[in-house]
């Protein structure tokens, strides 16, 4: 799990700790077992990445409706 957390570093995820416990954030840094991001409220969190069940990378790129020109 650390080995692909580091692949992702710089990324945005998501990481689910368990039933009710997630997390959304940009991956700063990942060592000695904790995963360090920077949640969407600019605060830094430090998880343990063997509390960790799931990990995804969000996906932004959506289609924003709007006005075509002539």
């Amino acid at each position: 799990m650390e080995q692909l957390l580091q692949k992702l570093t710089g990324r945005k995820i998501d990481v689910s700790c368990g039933a009710t416990q997630g997390f959304r954030g940009d991956v700063l840094e990942v060592t000695g077992g904790v995963l360090k991001m920077l949640d969407e409220d600019e605060q830094t969190i430090y998880i343990a990445i063997e509390k960790i069940a799931a990990v995804g990378e969000v996906n932004d790129s959506h289609a924003r409706p709007g006005f075509i020109g002539k």
